[in-house]
């Protein structure tokens, strides 16, 4: 019957196979839609045997049926043409990775068919004709990097990562030679898809091309908003938590949101100091004076350790990135984050106690002190509360209890009232104690106040790279700690990327195309803090609730990141004299005690009073976390959290960090080292059906003189170690539960054959085929029948593994390794009457 497109030629009836469709399918040639509907290949039905319909192992030859393209317009120029369409006979036209010569031998193997080029001219071309459209990839022989890729991967999976060209305008579908002419030569084309070889790599070059003015306003909103919050937090986290100028704080919101927003992949994302980096970063420091390789004074070299410590942890996430381990964020279990964040968030609050009570001086000559654990903190502040300066502590309660109402109060309203997220309420609290403190003359009255705010060298904008000969001996002390800094910055900044999402919005709104990806991640973030420590700024990454105003303010795309960058600039240029009466903490009274004259020590009240603010939203959500597991009776999870955060009260925090990271990883391998073999059972009333017999043995039947096992993860050298020995605890007592002083339960005559279900058996090691072998030898050698039911394809590794090994020898051949359990429990059967009969021969005549 003809076709009632006029678009397409008609052919008369003809008889197909059963199963070939009447309408041929179109899913691998929509990877390349023609401009109009005159414009799409044509293939006549088939009308040859089943036996002959082209396939990927099968594909068609030169001398099969051709048939008449005369009324294609887009066929060839040739009578006839081979029944091939075009994405079967790119199945047959294949291209070695290798470097041997076409049609000569290769034992290297083949990547994955892929179709050819993406336009109908490469369609309607002849094999001959198509020397640049290869298996390899459109670029087969080319020299670009594009093409290598495309060469390696094939046009379907490069297309996929860089695209298919069509960037900034550049290489549109007029590249398939609309009115018989082509539009864009071989390069271009490879130049189009290097643009998107860097779009993928360079996320700026994709989000820019999208940018509206729309989006401005949202940005410089948000932008406005969270430098008002956390340009004057950053300022304390610097001097309160890391031990290094305040001004220091500050470079960490002018080089890494900047940074962050031409590399990232998370829109909405914004880094900056947090409050855990920031005071692994002050331990360091305080280990620093103490060996003596610094003083409390000597800002210009707490600084140094700063870049180095920010530096150390930029290229430790650098190379994670590059090396691809964007897996890591799923190595520290939460009961261990959800304890050490705790911990840090009760640290804190105890540290700045001392500042707001007015007793920094006095805690610096009572030994041990300064830096000794919570504990020794929370004594200290007990026998010397009536040494407390009541002005200081005035401000700095009274700050806190301005900044927690207006946040409760914020919590409240925010759903009825979105817009009172735009309220900066910390910073009308810095603004106002300064005017206060300038107004009443408190700095005269025992608060210290700020003063001038300044680069320890003098510049605005210090460099000294971290890694350089003279700061050796502070790469060793830092080494671990800016190991620690990296993987929960990380992590932290994946848990943020993940629940914005690439930026699209609700409605569709934002960005398009921003797709998450843990390694760009790594990469973006280590080279904001590695140029973050060449200028001795606070490590900056991902903060989740940074984001979140970002995103609940307006913004929706890096723009932001890179205004609060500018701000941040402005203000070190031009607003930090405004900072002048920022109140800090006090000259204590001389009576006190006798103590050299004091400096200009940024210890401050109000900001101290920010930094307990951050510290009790650390700690709040444990009691959440708390009570989960106590309903769910994780009491593992509960010793873990009680250990880290007892440990750091008591001892230090790195006390904490060294048990937790070294228990959790303990966790991880003694999961993945844990054999998880079952013993199955047969479904009554079924008759291919069975189930693990240890989790239900009073509903399943066991089959007389078989042990049925089954295999359901890869075998590798890390769990099977101990595979000998649960085996042996199944053959013994049918679980592997059991404890080995039990006397045995299981009869030997049951454990004549042995069936082994291997379906999850998706990836076996050198490891684990030889324990396997050994195995299989063993129960060879007390004539044990050994079978293997459900195994991989005969193409597969494991079954490569198998034959070479002499496992399949060993068993007795392929006719050992059977599709099912039920079938290799029929062929157990017939092998156990064989020999019987043959042991007993007149059995077998009666």
């Amino acid at each position: 019957m003809a076709s009632p497109s006029s678009s397409r030629p008609t052919s008369p009836r003809r008889s197909r196979p059963q199963h070939h469709p009447s309408i041929s399918s179109r899913l691998k040639q929509s990877y390349a839609p023609g401009s109009s509907p005159q414009e799409e290949p044509h293939f006549p039905p088939f009308d040859g045997p089943a036996d002959s319909l082209p396939s990927p192992l099968n594909p068609l030859n030169s001398n099969q049926r051709t048939y008449p393209v005369e009324n294609n317009p887009k066929s060839p120029p040739s009578n006839n043409t081979p029944l091939r369409p075009r994405h079967w006979r790119n199945y047959s036209t294949i291209t070695h990775v290798c470097s041997q010569p076409e049609g000569e031998p290769c034992e290297h193997g083949t990547w994955s068919p892929q179709i050819r080029s993406t336009s109908p001219s490469s369609i309607s071309s002849t094999p001959d004709e198509d020397t640049g459209h290869s298996y390899g990839g459109r670029y087969a022989s080319g020299q670009s990097i594009v093409g290598g890729v495309n060469r390696a991967l094939g046009d379907a999976i490069g297309n996929t990562v860089f695209g298919d060209g069509r960037f900034f305008g550049g290489g549109s579908a007029d590249r398939d030679g609309k009115n018989g002419k082509e539009q864009d030569s071989q390069l271009s084309a490879q130049w189009a898809d290097e643009d998107r070889y860097l779009v993928y790599y360079f996320p700026f070059l994709q989000w820019i091309s999208q940018y509206r003015w729309a989006f401005f306003k949202g940005d410089l909103v948000a932008a406005l908003t969270m430098a008002s919050f956390y340009i004057p937090m950053s300022l304390s986290l610097a001097s309160n938590l890391g031990h290094i100028p305040p001004i220091n704080g500050l470079y960490s919101f002018v080089f890494n949101p900047f940074i962050y927003g031409l590399l990232g992949s998370c829109p909405q994302m914004v880094v900056g100091p947090e409050a855990a980096g920031s005071l692994l970063l002050g331990t360091v420091v305080k280990t620093s004076i103490e060996v003596g390789h610094s003083g409390d004074e000597d800002g210009a070299m707490n600084a140094r350790i700063a870049g180095v410590v920010t530096g150390m942890a930029g290229a430790v996430i650098l190379v994670a990135g590059l090396t691809r381990l964007g897996f890591l964020d799923s190595v520290l279990s939460r009961p261990f984050l959800r304890g050490f964040i705790s911990a840090i968030g009760f640290v804190i609050l105890v540290d700045q106690l001392i500042p707001e009570m007015g007793l920094i001086h006095l805690a610096k000559h009572v030994g041990g002190v300064s830096h000794g654990s919570s504990l020794d903190k929370i004594i200290f502040l007990v026998e010397n509360v009536e040494h407390a300066h009541g002005l200081t502590c005035a401000v700095a309660f009274g700050s806190f209890a301005v900044i927690m109402v207006c946040r409760e109060v914020k919590r409240r309203l925010q759903p009825r009232m979105p817009s009172v997220a735009y309220v900066p309420d910390r910073f009308i609290v810095v603004v106002l104690s300064a005017i206060l403190t300038w107004k009443f003359s408190w700095h005269k009255q025992g608060l210290e106040i700020l003063g001038n705010v300044r680069s320890s060298t003098g510049s605005a904008f210090p460099f000294r790279f971290p890694f350089i000969p003279d700061h050796m001996h502070h790469v060793r002390e830092a080494m671990s700690t800016s190991f620690l800094i990296a993987l929960l910055g990380f992590f932290e900044s994946s848990v943020a990327a993940k629940s914005l999402g690439g930026g699209e919005g609700k409605k569709g709104d934002g960005l398009h195309g921003m797709s998450l990806s843990a390694n760009r991640e790594l990469v973006a973030l280590g080279v904001a803090n590695v140029i973050g420590g060449c200028f001795m700024a606070l490590p900056a990454f991902g903060g989740y609730g940074r984001s979140k105003v970002n995103a609940s303010t307006g913004g929706r795309t890096p723009m932001s990141s890179i205004l609060l960058s500018v701000i941040t600039i402005i203000c070190i240029l031009f607003l930090l004299p405004y900072f002048y009466y920022l109140p800090v903490h006090p000259h204590l009274i001389p009576l006190l005690i006798t103590s050299p004259p004091l400096m200009d020590n940024p210890q401050k009240s109000v900001l101290s009073s920010m930094i307990s603010v951050v510290a009790y939203s650390l700690i709040e959500e444990a009691p959440h976390d708390i009570l989960f597991f106590l309903h769910i009776r994780a009491f593992p999870e509960l010793f873990l959290m009680s250990l880290i955060f007892l440990s750091t009260f008591f001892y230090s925090l790195a006390l904490g960090i060294a048990l937790g990271i070294g228990l959790s990883l303990l966790s991880v391998i003694r999961h993945a080292t844990k054999p998880r073999i079952q013993i199955l059972g047969k479904v009554p009333g079924t008759q291919d059906q069975f189930e693990n017999a240890e989790a239900s043995p009073e509903r399943l039947e066991f089959v007389e003189g078989c042990l049925i096992v089954k295999i359901p993860e890869p075998l590798t050298f890390a769990n099977t170690g101990d595979l000998k020995g649960r085996l042996r605890r199944l053959e013994l007592y049918g679980t592997t539960t059991a404890h080995p002083a039990l006397p045995r339960v299981r009869a030997p005559e049951h454990n004549s054959n042995i069936i082994f279900d291997i379906h999850g058996v998706t990836s076996l090691d050198g490891s684990g085929t030889m324990v396997l072998t050994e195995i299989v030898d063993s129960y060879i050698s007390r004539g044990v029948r050994v079978f293997f039911c459900r195994c991989p394809k005969e193409e597969s590794q494991v079954w490569k593994l198998f034959e070479k090994s002499g496992i399949m020898d060993q068993c007795g051949g392929k006719r050992h390794f059977v599709k099912s359990v039920e079938e290799a429990l029929r062929m157990a059967e017939m092998e156990s009457l064989s020999e019987f009969f043959e042991r007993n021969p007149a059995e077998g005549g009666a």
